[in-house]
């Protein structure tokens, strides 16, 4: 009787273990639900950090018609990306560190969608410039966070992470320079509408931020182990209380260094976003062609996005891929120069190659430094001052264009950039971190 009795408590518990869920088991279901959010989250953001340049870039002629605009006007536009990114990156660490970084990037989101669909129709061009620069101010925060957001939440995956967005961030450029034009002469030919459309895809990567507004948690959010001092609540840059410190950025020399390969890296792409597919239009390129060419440059991004950053954090030094890339900007820059037309489809695949420096500066903004805290500082200084540096490019050649009458001197000066920017290129891919570089500021009691 009691071995009965044994049996069937025994089968009892046996079916309450089985249609029972420990706590643990919930947790670790919520922790694996939010992190493939996150991911989706960083995809959608990704998508969106330049439809709103390169969408311009491809109706450039149509939207200087129908607002008046002169060259140099242009020029000026082509370089806002650069100036608003240097102004509104340098505050995101800031705004992180006091809203929580999945609240800065939803409210970027929304700033992206409401600058995208007011500012084709705003009619002058200075309100298309500011609310140009609503949408740009979005993107620039989330460009610093997305650095920070993958060393704090991925910090064993910082490679393919970065490869992953970096990707996702070539293909919204990519569509957006392709599409453009098709979807305008679908619409009637309303360059208005055909900018405006994207607004849409900006609308849609606001939906999983929503998920993590409230949160303040770097790791911990999304279910990972914080690499971070156990202090602090574990926002981007967060330090321990009363022994953390700030390093004295602008003391390392990689860090000058890596600033300066941003800057000119970004001097080439958003003078290619802006005016190649000009370039090819003035060399006889039909319109939807020139638009075409302009998206395999950009697509360009999308596998090497992907490659890079993981080829790259598995080496100690970067200088090789620099090398490389430059050399490949500097066969594309030479083909437009003397056959842009001929030869249109290889010099769009050698500028693209050229300009997956984007993602190889970010994954050394990841490697370079050794925590958090500090690939937040170097992220912000790193964007911010290059951001700065690449601002008179696009302008320069803005007013290159219109007062020689062509595209030679413009296109010397970009292949004269690129000699430089694999100098720096070559430095910031030294295999050293910021920490060891910069002296620190004792902060907190």
């Amino acid at each position: 009787m009691t071995g009965d009795e044994t049996r069937t408590t025994a089968s009892a518990t046996a079916r309450t273990s089985a249609t029972t869920v420990l706590p643990e088991q919930s947790g670790a279901r919520t922790r694996a639900w939010r992190k493939r959010l996150l991911v989706a989250g960083i995809v959608l953001a990704a998508l969106n950090l330049r439809p709103a340049i390169t969408s311009f870039g491809a109706l450039l002629e149509e939207v200087r018609d129908g607002l008046g605009m002169s060259g140099s006007v242009a020029g000026l536009l082509t370089s806002l990306p650069a100036l608003c990114f240097a102004v509104f990156g340098v505050t995101a660490p800031r705004l992180a560190r006091r809203f929580g970084p999945g609240a800065v990037v939803c409210a970027g989101m929304a700033a992206i969608a409401t600058g995208l669909l007011v500012r084709p129709f705003v009619g002058n061009t200075a309100a298309f410039l500011l609310t140009s620069g609503l949408a740009l101010a979005g993107i620039a925060v989330s460009n610093v966070l997305m650095p920070v957001i993958v060393k704090r939440w991925f910090p064993d995956r910082v490679g393919s992470m970065t490869g992953l967005y970096s990707m996702a961030l070539a293909l919204g450029t990519a569509s957006a320079a392709a599409a453009t034009v098709p979807v305008t002469d679908a619409l009637g030919g309303d360059w208005q509408t055909g900018l405006a459309v994207w607004a849409a895809l900006a609308a849609a990567a606001v939906l999983p931020w929503l998920a993590f507004v409230r949160d303040r948690g770097g790791a911990s959010a999304a279910g990972e182990a914080t690499p971070e001092p156990p202090r602090g609540d574990g926002r981007p840059g967060e330090r321990a209380a009363g022994q953390a410190s700030a390093l004295r950025i602008t003391r390392s020399r990689t860090a000058w260094a890596l600033a300066v390969f941003f800057g000119l890296q970004a001097t080439a792409a958003y003078i290619s976003m802006g005016w190649m597919a000009q370039i090819f239009r003035d060399a006889g390129v039909p319109a939807g062609q020139a638009g075409l060419l302009l998206a395999v440059t950009m697509v360009m991004g999308v596998p090497l996005a992907f490659v890079i950053p993981r080829l790259a954090a598995r080496l100690p030094r970067q200088g090789p891929i620099v090398l490389v890339l430059g050399v490949s900007g500097l066969l594309g820059y030479a083909g437009l120069y003397f056959a842009p037309a001929a030869g249109a489809w290889a010099w769009a695949v050698l500028v693209g190659i050229a300009n997956c420096a984007f993602p190889l500066a970010l994954t050394m903004v990841g490697m370079r430094a050794r925590t958090g805290a500090g690939v937040a500082q170097l992220s912000a200084f790193a964007q911010s001052t290059g951001y700065l540096i690449s601002i008179p490019g696009p302008l320069l050649v803005g007013v290159l264009y219109q007062h020689s009458g062509g595209w030679g001197l413009p296109i010397a000066l970009m292949a004269g950039l690129m000699v430089p920017q694999m100098i720096v290129g070559v430095l910031a891919g030294r295999d050293r971190t910021v920490e060891e570089e910069a002296g620190a500021v004792r902060v907190g009691g």
